[in-house]
Parts: C-alpha cells; structure tokens; sequence
C-alpha cells in the first residue's frame, strides 16, 4: 500500500491551509459581520434614521424582524 504525501513539493501547496493569524482576521470579520446584521435586523427599530430623514433600514428589515420572532413597533 502506497502512502500519500499531504502536499507535493511541485504543486506549491502546502499541508498548512491557513495560519492561525488568517484564521483570526477572518473569524473577526465574520463575527463582525453578524453582531452589523443581528443591530440591523433585530435591535434598530429606526434608530439609524436619527441621521437621516427616513427609516429605510427599519422598513427594508421590518418582514424579517417579525419572521424571525423580534418585537417591532
């Protein structure tokens, strides 16, 4: 039985797929992401409007809110 090797020498790949600092930034940027889209969807209710004239947040996440169980109005 033939063994094989974790990376060939000639494709330039190697058995490390990411280092631990790549998977930090991405892990943080993710996390980001989702703590942005849970204040948007669940915790807005119009606040961003503050800044401008309209709720446009609150009326594009107003459907998902009440589907996904959040209080509104």
């Amino acid at each position: 039985m033939t063994s094989i090797p974790a990376s060939r020498p000639d494709s330039g790949i190697s058995s490390e797929a990411l280092s631990a600092g790549r998977v930090i930034l991405v892990l943080s940027v993710t996390i980001f992401l989702a703590l942005l889209a849970y204040y948007f969807v669940g915790v807005d209710e119009g606040m961003t409007s503050v800044f401008g004239k309209t709720m446009v947040v609150h009326e594009w996440v107003h459907d998902s809110r009440h589907f996904l169980g959040f209080p509104c109005h």
